[in-house]
């Protein structure tokens, strides 16, 4: 790589262009004379403190007081937000001493994964802001772009991928969970990407949900992005759409906020969008949700194991499971952990849950994604607060501890040696299909002790018909308050 003088780097603007790469170093023009504020901070995190016992946290302003979502309130997910053009963003580069790069699309509609690359690992790698005018960039194949370091990403466009499934299958990466892989690592330290409200990962998912055809977890099968080691970082205002499997991951990662997010994963076919969870977090610490909207065909948000201190706020999910804790304990022997989730001031239409906990039997059969148990572990102080419902399809609040091989579900449910403990949902409220006959579904493993310390207040839901849901089904269940179980024998 050629090597420039610390002064030439500190004053050059870098223009890329997808067809000829690396064109030239153009000065950034600057008026001294106009004051510029520094870029945008990185937030500092402060997780909450999970203080189990009658916990009572003061409401933010924008606490929904279980009125029922609405989605003319999320429209400023797609309302465009002021825009800097080229100019100002340059401006700002030269007086924060920043390298500036500006990434164009290719004119021939080829490949722009290459000059994106080239710009987040070697031009603007750090200390830099990176600029994306373009309406459509076309995504032909896998990008990696870690170790980035104090980078800002400006993207008003689009990101599309290709849609040659057997070409993504036999180039997608691994993200070192199950057998999930993805097709973009991305990862590094005070990292901001701001898509303004319109900048748009697009995984043109639909070819992907009629290939599989309502089958789970087809090996190769990549996630639109994966968040890989980042770190004091924030992703806001951005889109992700049609994606191929799940949305996104995070993975070995800690003090990430993702702000203002809009998930949309439906299909058009006879075909489900199974598998399109909203996030995944994964050994990852301090990662946390706010104004979120996620319409998909899976879990809206999942927490697996390793992951601590959790959190979503003010966000609106539809159609998917819920909010996910789990699935734990797949892997045999391996000890995991889910602790310090706190979610409050949510709304929910046509989920299957409010929430629901999952562990795989202890014993272990087949081989994951599909197989496994046998794992270890604690699911601990796991809070949701604030919640109104509409629609669902299954009981509200749910645990289960016989996750099994194919053939094998519902069985060895006794086995599990994964432990889950104080668990509180408290002032959640709304409506669920007339089919549904219980409030919430524990069924805990007696090997681990059952689960201790389950709490909940404030509930009050009714089926569409009116009737009222006040009936809970417990095994193994120790410590509950605000409940009584009145059936020892769920199905």
């Amino acid at each position: 790589m050629k090597v420039f003088t610390v002064a030439l780097l500190l004053q050059a603007t870098l223009v890329l262009s997808s067809t000829t790469g690396y064109v030239d170093h153009k000065p950034a023009r600057f008026d001294k004379r106009e004051a510029r504020q520094p870029s945008p901070g990185i937030v500092d995190h402060a997780p909450p403190q999970f203080n189990h016992a009658k916990r009572q946290p003061a409401r933010s302003p924008g606490i929904i007081d279980h009125k029922p979502a609405r989605p003319n309130k999320l429209r400023r997910h797609n309302a465009p937000s002021n825009l800097p053009n080229e100019r100002e963003l340059r401006r700002r580069a030269e007086a924060e001493k920043r390298h500036f790069c500006v990434v164009k699309p290719r004119s021939d509609k080829g490949d722009d994964a290459p000059a994106i690359a080239q710009a987040l690992n070697h031009r603007c790698r750090s200390h830099s802001i990176v600029y994306l005018p373009g309406p459509v960039y076309n995504i032909q194949t896998p990008m990696t772009t870690l170790q980035m370091d104090n980078v800002e990403i400006v993207m008003p466009g689009s990101l599309v991928w290709s849609t040659d499934i057997e070409y993504w299958r036999s180039v997608s990466m691994p993200i070192g969970f199950q057998n999930q892989s993805t097709v973009w690592y991305f990862g590094g330290n005070r990292v901001v990407w701001d898509g303004h409200n319109t900048g748009t990962l697009d995984g043109n998912g639909q070819v992907w949900y009629d290939w599989a055809k309502g089958m789970g977890n087809l090996p190769r099968r990549p996630m639109n992005i994966n968040f890989r080691q980042l770190s004091n970082s924030v992703i806001r205002r951005m889109r992700f759409v049609q994606s191929q499997m799940w949305t996104m991951a995070i993975t070995y990662s800690k003090n990430v906020d993702l702000d203002d997010i809009y998930v949309s994963s439906v299909s058009n076919s006879q075909w489900n969008t199974l598998n399109t969870d909203g996030c995944d977090t994964i050994y990852s610490d301090r990662i946390t949700f706010r104004r979120w909207f996620v319409r998909n065909g899976d879990d809206s948000i999942a927490l697996k194991g390793n992951s601590s201190n959790i959190a979503i706020y003010d966000s609106v999910f539809y159609d998917g499971q819920g909010i996910a804790i789990g699935s734990m304990g797949q892997y045999s022997g391996r000890y995991e952990y889910i602790t310090n989730f706190y979610a409050r001031n949510i709304s929910m239409v046509n989920t299957g849950h409010v929430s629901y906990l999952k562990t795989w039997a202890g014993v272990s059969r087949g081989f994951p994604p599909n197989g496994g148990g046998g794992g270890l572990g604690i699911a601990s102080n796991l809070v949701i607060e604030d919640v109104r419902a509409e629609r669902l399809r299954k009981p509200p609040f749910f645990a289960w501890q016989c996750e099994n091989y194919s053939g094998f579900a519902g069985k060895d449910c006794n086995s599990s040696k994964f432990k889950m403990r104080n668990i509180a949902w408290r002032r959640i409220s709304g409506t669920v299909v007339d089919k549904v006959n219980v409030t919430g579904r524990f069924r805990c493993s007696a090997a681990a002790g059952g689960c201790d310390d389950v709490e909940v207040a404030e509930i009050d839901f009714t089926k569409m018909n009116g009737s009222p849901l006040d009936k809970w089904e417990c095994v193994n269940v120790h410590g509950n308050r605000g409940f009584e179980c009145t059936d020892v024998n769920p199905k």
